[in-house]
């Protein structure tokens, strides 16, 4: 499990670089989209890569890597939405020492989580075949749909924050996979 903690470790750092140049050129503009926004934009680079998996053919040129890479971030603005929802133009603009402060408690309480998860279950989704991973996400994805439809209740289910928190973990060890192959 050491591996994958470090896999985790190493694969969060590319996204948080990729997180923090977004932010350096679009600012926080990502603020404005309503929760149902962000899980949508998930859901459509979801299907893309299932597309791709399915038909063997990406016709636009784009990494899959980078699709996942996008799971991952897109997760991270959700769980930050979630926890400091956009309030009007205010919000907009969220300090950059603040929003990367964020990220990083947001990536520390989901390492825990893969942590915890990885010792129960064991490394059982090595054996895994990426595009059942991808289904995972999806799944995880349509139930988001679902608790946003229900304005956020659940009965039994866990809620929103933990479909993300395992989305963000998917999609690494669909990284971690893709990396080894």
């Amino acid at each position: 499990m050491a591996d994958t903690l470090l896999q985790f470790d190493n694969l969060l750092a590319e996204c948080r670089r990729l997180f923090e140049a977004k932010n350096q050129d679009y600012g926080s503009s990502w603020r404005i989209m309503r929760s149902a926004s962000i899980t949508d934009q998930l859901y459509i680079k979801a299907m893309r890569i299932r597309t791709i998996e399915e038909e063997g053919q990406n016709l636009v040129g784009d990494d899959i890597r980078e699709d996942y890479i996008g799971l991952i971030n897109y997760s991270i603005m959700a769980l930050v939405q979630l926890e400091k929802p956009y309030g009007g133009e205010a919000d907009l603009e969220f300090p950059v020492t603040e929003l990367l402060a964020d990220y990083d408690a947001h990536v520390a309480d989901i390492r825990a989580l893969l942590a915890k998860k990885n010792h129960d279950y064991g490394e059982v989704w090595r054996d895994m075949r990426i595009s059942s991973i991808t289904d995972l996400i999806l799944m995880k994805l349509l139930r988001i749909k679902s608790i946003e439809d229900n304005q956020g209740k659940t009965i039994v289910s866990e809620g929103l924050d933990a479909n993300y928190m395992d989305i963000i973990n998917y999609s690494v060890f669909a990284l971690i996979k893709y990396s080894e192959a």
